[in-house]
């Protein structure tokens, strides 16, 4: 095969050629084909991008989580003005949302904070954030980040586990070994520990035991589970003290101890007689690399290569097979124990598309295909986020073809090198990350002192240039922590570089993002181009792309915040030119009205309004006849899929995050001097003397409204703005746990709480279809004599939900008033709060707090000047150490910028 060699200039050429048409080959149909419908997907459907930073790397309970938000598209990564709104959520270990805000995005930016009450569980929670366009990517390409959330303000107890893994009449043994501790790290020696272990929500053994000296308890189970568990939990209730049990959750990863080895050929496939690489991926069974090694032998047990990780277990090795031959990867794993792997068997004719991406400046594809193959056409594309950077075709003749790109021609991120047939067929495909310092601003931040005091006033300067040296406008956003309460691993670390220009555009799950760019070199980049031989871009799938078969979005952009819906007659019929009126009295009386289309259908659109306001909407027909029915239109639920960063889960409570919540403790419990922070009233002891019943409309509890262990008024469902009820009551109900959504009673774990509304014996997972603001009362019923009436049915507990009925106030969140009048609490934007920056020198500000923080400054809107300058200025607490300063951001250009500085406070 002989390709069509393109010189340095004719490359630019066939570039400007490709966005007019690309006259370049004769108006070849098939490239005319590739370009057109990649610009059609790229105009149609352009893909967005979510990042944020945040404030440090793990919280505790009774903390803030203060998050910048940057939202891109396109292959540059330029600030996005598609959508104008932002979802971010905060999801707990059993996939369920915790709290959820939504953003207003100005210019692709935006910033908030969730605040993280005490009665929070501690536990791994993961925050994801996406516009209402990127669902229709899939939650695959939503922004996640797995976070560790401790708790010191209430636990007392502290767990780690580890585990062994063995193979017992060819099914899973797992033994674990948790030890139980308090803050200090002092055992809790010979405790009674009730436990439980479930794998895919399904209990499979019951058991107790006794933990020994140091405070270890020995839990052993069979995985009996048809596949492998990817993670389970071990329920344990541990007896501190005569009256005090404490329940705690520890999750495992796997069930299995295998390590997953699986073998990659560079572009797709090995050709017989074409020598090619193959890269190969070691993972054992908590998602993470192992390092192996081994040697590669054919049917004749003939040695061609040794392999060896070189990163994260990744490696890579070549190879020339042979018609007739098998071959094989004898492994060595690092426990010493070895297995045998089959190869991919190679094809007997093809091509094979390689890529050199070891020069700084170019990168080189070579394609070579099989001797039978020579007399026919083939096309190679190169292309980036849908923008087209490079194409050739052959003439007959030659099997081979080489052609060195200038890495100028392509933006930072992953390109996509692409093989087709004569016919347009995809045939290989190769991914390879193009870094570029072009595209890589220039920050220099320092401080005005590289040591100061504690409590000292401390004034930070940023100025941000590109690679030529000129200074640039941007928006960037900055943290300071002091690296002596907040340890970090910056290769683990999410970064606006990391995330943008890498794991952004890829499925699955990438370990040590940030090591790839925090100090890049030689080998730093010979990994990262391993890691593009194992991970696969799956932003589009090439057949239903030129097949013209992409399904439409299924979801607009949320520009601004709309209500619509269709006016109906009682019947169901639409009410044609029917009239609307939206109103509010919230801030002041708000009053806009509209008039319905032929089909009922009206909308409110470019509102802008806070979260939790109470909106009326009152409709009459075209000669104002009161009786009609208005219908909310409602965006298709929301779905949570397991996270994709299991191996980021803390299974045993890092030696970081434990140093941590001491400094936590200590500031949670100075707040609670001076009632400040995310904290709810904990009682020590009380003694009743009487019991008062707390007053309950509409109850159909049977021993009597109000008669119950805890009441729950509809005060609380109308201030918390919470979106499903079990949101609302998680940490809010004592001894009662939510598992997806289910509530499960500390006295009976086992057995869900049976749930009445209304009178009406409902299944436990009914409650997510309440809306909690038709609740009027929540009743609990978990001791005996409360549960005794309900006989088995109250075995594991009652949950009585009484809704509001037509004389009370705040009815619904969308609910009939009146015909023609309903009432609605749509999900407004998030107004986020201002970061309280203490000052020494004011005689109000209470020093012992500001001592203690953790995060010393957090600045989400900082801008520099048309010089390129921009500053801030705060007060270090009062501890000693390196303080770490963040800074992250972007220009207008779509170049992205990140350095952290350290400076010593004595």
């Amino acid at each position: 095969m002989n390709f069509k060699k393109l010189t340095v200039g004719f490359f630019i050429v066939a570039i400007t050629a490709v966005a007019t048409g690309f006259m370049a080959f004769d108006e070849d149909p098939i490239i005319q084909k590739i370009v057109n419908q990649l610009e059609k997907w790229t105009d149609d459907q352009p893909q967005e991008k979510v990042y944020l930073q945040f404030d440090k790397p793990y919280y505790g309970v009774g903390d803030n989580i203060w998050l910048k938000a940057y939202v891109t598209i396109g292959p540059k990564h330029q600030l996005s003005a598609l959508s104008g709104a932002l979802n971010v959520e905060l999801i707990n270990d059993q996939d369920s949302v915790k709290q959820w805000i939504k953003l207003p995005i100005s210019s692709g930016i935006g910033w908030g904070d969730f605040a993280l009450s005490d009665t929070l569980q501690e536990g791994n929670y993961r925050v994801r954030a996406y516009t209402n366009w990127m669902r229709n990517a899939g939650e695959d390409y939503f922004f996640e980040k797995t976070i560790a959330i401790g708790n010191a303000a209430t636990n007392t107890v502290f767990t780690k586990a580890t585990y062994t893994y063995n193979k017992v009449n060819n099914v899973q043994k797992v033994d674990a070994t948790i030890n139980y501790a308090d803050l200090e790290s002092v055992p809790y020696a010979a405790k009674e520990v009730n436990y439980s272990v479930r794998i895919n929500d399904k209990q499979i053994l019951k058991s107790k035991g006794i933990t020994d000296n140091k405070g270890n308890l020995a839990v052993s189970f069979i995985n009996a589970t048809p596949n492998a568990a990817s993670s389970g939990i071990i329920v344990t209730n541990i007896k501190i003290a005569d009256k005090k049990t404490v329940t705690k959750n520890i999750s495992f990863k796997a069930a299995s101890g295998q390590v997953n080895v699986q073998f990659f050929p560079e572009s797709g496939n090995m050709v017989n007689g074409i020598r090619s690489r193959m890269a190969f991926k070691a993972v054992g069974p908590n998602g993470l690399g192992v390092d192996i090694k081994g040697v590669i032998t054919d049917n004749e047990n003939h040695e061609l290569a040794q392999l060896s990780t070189k990163h994260l277990g990744m490696g890579v090795f070549a190879i020339t097979p042979e018609m007739g031959k098998t071959y094989q990867a004898k492994i060595t794993y690092p426990d010493g124990s070895q297995n045998i792997i089959a190869l991919p068997k190679a094809s007997e004719q093809g091509f094979v598309l390689t890529v050199n991406n070891a020069d700084t400046a170019n990168v080189t594809i070579r394609i070579n295909g099989s001797s039978a193959l020579s007399n026919q056409k083939a096309y190679v594309v190169a292309q980036s986020a849908g923008a087209i950077v490079y194409v050739a075709k052959n003439t007959a003749g030659s099997t081979s073809f080489s052609a060195t790109i200038p890495k100028s021609k392509f933006p930072s991120g992953i390109a996509q090198f692409t093989l087709f047939s004569a016919t347009g067929e995809p045939l290989n495909e190769r991914i390879a990350f193009i870094q570029r310092s072009a595209d890589i601003l220039n920050l220099n931040v320092s401080a005005n002192q590289t040591t100061s005091a504690t409590r000292q006033k401390v004034k930070v300067s940023l100025n941000a240039r590109n690679s030529s040296g000129k200074p640039v406008i941007g928006t960037f956003s900055a943290s300071v922590i002091d690296e002596s309460k907040v340890q970090t691993d910056e290769d683990a670390e999410t970064t606006i570089l990391s995330h943008i220009l890498l794991t952004a555009d890829l499925k699955g799950y990438i370990e040590q993002p940030n090591y790839y760019f925090n100090k890049v070199n030689e080998k730093t980049n010979a990994d990262l181009d391993i890691l593009m031989m194992t991970q696969g871009y799956r932003r589009f799938a090439w057949k239903p792309l030129l097949a013209n078969q992409l399904p439409a979005p299924a979801f607009q952009p949320e520009k601004t915040l709309q209500i619509s819906g269709t006016i109906k007659t009682s019947g169901g019929k639409p009410v044609p030119n029917g009239k609307i009126m939206l109103l509010t009295t919230a801030g002041g009386t708000f009053i806009i009205d509209t008039v319905a289309d032929a089909q009922g259908r009206f909308a409110f659109k470019n509102l802008i309004f806070k979260d939790s306001i109470k909106f009326v909407l009152q409709a009459r027909t075209a000669k104002n006849s009161k009786n009609v029915e208005i219908t909310l239109d409602n965006l298709p639920a929301k779905t949570t899929i397991r996270n994709k960063s299991l191996p980021d889960l803390q299974v045993n409570g890092s030696a970081a995050l434990a140093a941590y919540l001491k400094y936590s403790k200590k500031q949670y419990d100075e707040e609670a001097k001076y009632g400040l922070g995310n904290h709810t009233i904990v009682l020590k002891e009380v003694t009743v003397t009487e019991r008062r019943k707390t007053q309950v409309s509409n109850s159909s509890n049977l021993n009597g409204p109000g008669n119950a262990d805890q009441v729950i008024t509809s005060e609380f469902f109308d201030k918390n703005g919470c979106i499903s009820i079990d949101q609302c009551l998680q940490g809010r109900l004592l001894g009662v746990i939510f598992r997806g959504g289910v509530p499960y009673s500390t006295r009976s774990f086992n057995t869900p709480m049976q749930i009445i509304v209304d009178g009406i014996y409902v299944e436990a997972d009914f409650l997510t279809t309440i809306p909690p603001m038709n609740i009027s009362s929540v009743e609990v019923l978990r001791s005996g004599g409360n549960t005794a009436i309900y006989g088995s049915r109250g075995g594991g507990g009652v949950i009585i939900i009484n809704t509001k009925r037509g004389g009370e106030f705040n009815y619904n969140a969308s609910q009939i008033y009146a015909p023609g009048i309903i009432t609605y609490t749509p999900k407004g934007y998030y107004s986020a709060r201002e970061f309280y920056s203490p000052i020494y020198d004011d005689p109000k500000t209470n020093t012992v707090l500001a001592d203690l923080r953790t995060t010393i400054f957090w600045k989400p809107n900082l801008i520099t000047d048309a010089d390129g300058n921009a500053s801030f200025e705060y007060f270090n607490a009062g501890s000693k150490g390196t303080y770490r300063v963040i800074v992250e951001g972007i220009n207008d250009e779509g170049f992205l910028g990140r350095q952290v500085y350290r400076y010593q406070v004595e």
